[in-house]
């Protein structure tokens, strides 16, 4: 898939910074751990005020690219921009401009919500009364603020990870690394952070985005790259992503049996169904081809009563990009 395509979906839900403007850049990255390679030389450019979802299977390389990108672990070659900083060259810089959260919650459950959330301030060496500012807003934010005294060891799953983020937020970050923010959460609580990253991005943060849930990249993500043993093996919007495996098709549904019998006739590509009078015919959903079932049927002159586009979903694409012997880059541009 090109890179030169530039995201489409407003999933985001709030205004999108040109698209020139990119809030994280690599070219080449490369990680290896003894004679284990990890990344493979992987590209990327995201978008400001964009979110970018890192799909792969376990091991695949997606938590070593955010360890990188966020300076917890130094790459082994390439080259990387984050908020328009040089990686290698300041990294202080990067990391005054992000916020990290991991796989596994940073929060102290032996102190309070709010104690959790000032530790955060102290970090960042905040006054001592801009501190408490910005915690208990930021407690307000993420409905924390009745269970702001009581100890973090006594929250939820999903009210952990709500504080997770908040703490992540207290130094105002323009770029937030969120490394499979919903495991383990139940879909109540997955839902809410789902919102939280929506809100995120409406207020100008760019968010960079790990997770195995399929479902959550294609609600959360404007553009998806699919990590497979250490390369990046196609990137896209979901849309286009879709595109790419075999098995979309145009249903279309008759209650006339001759206008299915012609339109049969007129597209003999179609696979027919005389019980149910539908005609299903190969598509890659994408609005050229539509048409062009559309035409022939025009030229026809046949109306079919139903039409649907049936496209597959990111779990089609994921598995065939992932399994062994799957498509190449090269092979999906």
């Amino acid at each position: 898939m090109p890179s030169s395509v530039m995201p489409t979906s407003t999933k985001g839900a709030g205004p999108r910074t040109p698209a020139a403007v990119s809030a994280v850049s690599a070219l080449g990255l490369r990680k290896s751990y003894g004679d284990k390679t990890v990344l493979d030389g992987i590209d990327l450019r995201i978008p400001a005020g964009s979110v970018f979802a890192l799909l792969g299977p376990n091991g695949a390389g997606k938590t070593t690219a955010v360890k990188i990108l966020s300076t917890l672990v130094s790459a082994d070659g390439g080259q990387a921009q984050v908020a328009g900083h040089d990686l290698a060259a300041d990294a202080q810089a990067v990391r005054a401009a992000i916020g990290v959260t991991g796989q596994f919650s940073a929060v102290d459950g032996l102190i309070t919500g709010e104690e959790n959330m000032l530790l955060m301030a102290d970090l960042h060496l905040l006054p001592r009364r801009e501190g408490r500012r910005v915690a208990a807003e930021l407690l307000e934010r993420f409905g924390l603020t009745e269970a702001a005294k009581k100890p973090a060891s006594t929250y939820s799953g999903g009210m952990k990870r709500r504080l997770d983020i908040a703490m992540t937020l207290v130094g105002s970050p323009r770029i937030i690394f969120l490394d499979e923010p919903t495991t383990g959460l139940d879909p109540r609580s997955r839902h809410n952070m789902w919102q939280i990253i929506r809100e995120l991005v409406t207020g100008g943060v760019t968010v960079f985005l790990t997770t195995q849930y399929l479902d959550e990249a294609d609600e959360l993500a404007d553009r998806i790259a699919v990590l497979n043993d250490g390369k990046i093996v196609a990137e896209g919007t979901p849309e286009e992503l879709k595109r790419l495996v075999p098995g979309g098709h145009v249903r279309l549904r008759f209650t006339d049996p001759d206008a299915y019998r012609a339109a049969a006739a007129a597209l003999p590509a179609g696979t027919p169904d005389e019980d149910s009078l539908t005609l299903q015919v190969p598509s890659d959903g994408s609005q050229r081809d539509l048409r062009t079932v559309l035409d022939r049927l025009d030229n026809a002159r046949i109306e079919a009563d139903e039409l649907t586009v049936h496209t597959p979903d990111l779990d089609d694409v994921f598995f065939a990009l992932t399994a062994a012997g799957g498509p190449t880059k090269e092979a999906v541009r």
